[in-house]
């Protein structure tokens, strides 16, 4: 029967904390979907006023109750180009202090479960027209419900072990402080989530099965196995985003270094009790919780004054790599997949991408359009790379797009993301047209082939046409504000171009028939006024496929 209560309690301590952890995800998942564009813009706002940044952090935090939520957002935005280092370090920091809020609340006795799963039916059952924007917040409030049950669970799990010989033994291994830090460290790094290890140890605690004192070191560790999920979320990132995780690294591991020294020299443990009188099994949870608020408050007034020197530190620990410092354009430089989460943000760097793309094309036109006036063999190679960069980024962009689309979106955003796809696949074309018209401007330099002085006028009359209405339909694309005005412009133009390919066509005909021009000649003019063509062809497209306003957080 002692055996079969064990089990039972083993299966209990698994279930709550499988509620905790997934009360804090559907939480985290809910906060980022109703106020993504919110935290964007909290993160635009970012300055290099480190003191912002720890307030920042800290607000972010204790919405998200997890500071490894919190960094590898962050992990996810340097790797996008929306952060720098710089502007992590401070935020990181808050986050360390925004956590520390979980652990008081969970030192309090007051039914937080009850209250937030009450509050969440509530709002779940209010009309959704009227009440659409506080509905939003459901899953937050009912995963904060989640998870102080499942933190109930865990504590009434632990209540057994307190007459388990075993369990002692193997607990006064754990006095000494070295143990306890890489102890703490491990079960967070295993759990990936530090409000959870906190709230067991808070809840062995309670039912007095670790000493207070053991619990500080076992603490200290703790604060960097959270550490873990940012170092598992930057791999395959960049080198910044890499170093956003080592600054994560480095606050906590010297922010341990200073107070298990102190806590070895000093004691530690009799000034905390001072501070909060009063039984042991009553206030200890308390005593962790303000243990924890005095590491990481302490830690970041420490480190806080010398944010540049830990900002160089990272750097040095983390070298560039090899394509970081070649500037290898074959990937994604302002999305990234964590960037899912926050269905605003991925929509807005998603569109800087295709923004990237359109550059890329147009640069690989005006490349192309030179090289067959007078060619260059290092502008014909930058086409060449550029088009196998544009057929990267079409299939790469356009998965993405798909996995965007199906995510929970305002219309705006809807809308945007519909007309994305066909403007990502009209910016392929323009480049596909531009490698044409390089492989033409190949074969004249090739083989000397002479074109007169009318030709190469028209051919130039007609390029720079075509090249006023990709740039024009790239900045009402960028802007997404072109008036009724100015996409009539643009359509105007886009007739007079055709009007001319054909005059341009039917001139040429004729100088054919009176053999006042090559075979040979005339083939490659006539490629170059359809590849011509098609380009202002798909520039309209650019233009007028999009005619929805970007929202301000993508401008």
């Amino acid at each position: 029967m002692q055996e079969q209560m064990t089990i039972m309690n083993v299966l209990q301590l698994f279930a709550g904390l499988g509620l905790f952890l997934f009360g804090m995800n559907i939480m985290s998942e809910g906060l980022e979907k109703a106020a993504g564009k919110q935290l964007k813009g909290l993160l635009g706002a970012v300055t290099k006023n480190r003191f912002l940044q720890v307030v920042l952090g800290f607000i972010i935090t204790v919405l998200m109750q997890s500071s490894s939520a919190t960094t590898v957002m962050l992990v996810g935005f340097v790797n996008a180009g929306m952060m720098s280092l710089a502007q992590t370090v401070g935020v990181i920091m808050g986050a360390n202090i925004g956590t520390t809020v979980t652990a008081l609340m969970l030192s309090v006795n007051i039914d937080f479960e009850i209250i937030f799963c009450f509050v969440g039916m509530i709002l779940l059952f209010l009309p959704s027209k009227k009440f659409k924007g506080l509905k939003q917040f459901v899953p937050v409030i009912i995963g904060l419900g989640i998870l102080f049950i499942g933190m109930d669970y865990m504590s009434k799990a632990m209540v057994p072990l307190r007459g388990s010989e075993v369990f002692k033994n193997a607990i006064q291994n754990v006095s000494n402080p070295i143990i306890g830090v890489l102890l703490g460290a491990g079960i967070t790094a295993l759990l990936q989530s530090s409000a959870a290890s906190i709230g067991i140890l808070q809840s062995l605690a309670a039912a007095g099965l670790i000493p207070f004192q053991t619990c500080i070191f076992i603490l200290f560790g703790q604060n960097i196995g959270t550490c873990i999920t940012a170092i598992l979320a930057c791999m395959g990132t960049n080198a910044t985003a890499k170093r956003t995780a080592m600054v994560h690294l480095l606050f906590n591991v010297i922010g341990t270094v200073i107070f298990v020294a102190i806590a070895w020299i000093f004691p530690l443990h009799t000034w905390i009790e001072a501070l909060t009188p009063g039984g042991v099994e009553e206030m200890i949870k308390l005593r962790i919780a303000v243990t924890h608020i005095i590491f990481n408050l302490g830690t970041t007034a420490l480190l806080l004054p010398f944010a540049s020197l830990l900002e160089k530190a990272a750097c040095l620990l983390v070298r560039p790599d090899k394509e970081t410092a070649n500037a290898q354009p074959m990937q994604l430089i302002h999305f990234d997949q964590r960037l899912l989460n926050t269905p605003p943000i991925a929509v807005a760097q998603l569109f800087n991408e295709v923004q990237r793309m359109g550059d890329i094309a147009l640069s690989s036109y005006r490349g192309a359009v030179q090289c067959f006036a007078s060619w260059d063999d290092a502008a014909a190679e930058e086409i060449n790379r550029n088009e196998d960069v544009l057929d990267f980024l079409n299939k790469e962009i356009t998965s993405c797009l798909v996995e965007v689309k199906g995510l929970d979106l305002n219309e705006k955003d809807t809308r945007l993301v519909g007309s994305l796809f066909h403007v990502v696949n009209d910016m392929e074309r323009v480049g596909d047209h531009s490698q044409n018209i390089l492989e033409a401007a190949q074969m004249r330099h090739d083989e000397e082939i002479k074109f007169s002085g009318k030709a190469i006028g028209e051919l130039e009359d007609l390029s720079a046409k075509v090249l006023g209405q990709l740039e024009e339909a790239m900045r009402i694309f960028r802007g997404q504000v072109g008036s009724d005005a100015e996409l009539g412009r643009l359509e105007a133009c886009e007739q007079e171009i055709d009007n001319l390919t054909e005059a341009l066509r039917v001139h040429h005909v004729e100088r054919l028939k009176n053999r006042k021009c090559s075979a040979r000649n005339g083939m490659l003019y006539l490629d170059m006024l359809t590849n011509l063509e098609r380009i202002g062809d798909h520039a309209e497209n650019i233009a007028t496929s999009v005619d929805v306003v970007v929202p301000a957080y993508v401008k």
